[in-house]
């Protein structure tokens, strides 16, 4: 039985604050990847994508990944990409049901508005435009990778928070029986 819990799904769809929120319900450790990254190089995510790149981005992900995944009663939030790798997912998958938070692209918008800074990849003119073409790159990764999809659009973080552990239950049953 899978003990630990991976948010996938796209920047701005929910997965820091119900990541925390869900790990205080089920007593379980939060571990957010963006910030053990930071935590390791001692920078920014800003500042690893603008001196060495998205590449150099994604080998550090893939290294914590590799070094989050096979712990147990964690509740980890990913980063948007993590699923551009599938070495990521298939390290994830051992021991973590995976949750992806989405929400549509004009509330993606609206909950980014204020942190572009912080944002590498909405570093652009027209943040609208890039939302809806990252989002429909990612989609199908997204898709492939989750075993329980959750829609943030019109819930807070105690909404999704609820609806999870919801959905939890009945997949705990059902994976139970199989």
């Amino acid at each position: 039985m899978k003990t630990s819990i991976a948010l996938i799904g796209f920047m701005g769809t929910g997965k820091t604050a119900v990541g925390k929120l869900l790990s205080q319900k089920l007593g379980k450790e939060f571990i957010e990847l963006d910030y053990l990254i930071e935590k390791k190089t001692g920078r920014s995510i800003q500042e690893i994508f603008r001196r060495d790149g998205e590449v150099r981005f994604r080998e550090l992900e893939i290294e914590a990944v590799a070094e989050v995944s096979p712990r147990k009663n964690i509740v980890i939030a990913c980063g948007g990409g993590v699923v551009l790798n599938t070495i990521n997912v298939e390290r994830l998958r051992k021991e973590s049901v995976i949750i992806c938070l989405t929400a549509s692209a004009s509330v993606i918008l609206k909950r980014t508005a204020h942190d572009g800074s912080r944002r590498p990849l909405l570093n652009v003119a027209d943040r609208a435009q890039e939302i809806k073409k990252l989002l429909d790159f990612r989609r199908p990764f997204y898709a492939r990778a989750a075993d329980i999809t959750v829609n943030t659009s019109r819930l807070d973080a105690d909404g999704v928070v609820a609806r999870i552990l919801g959905i939890l239950k009945d997949y705990e049953s059902n994976h139970r029986q199989k």
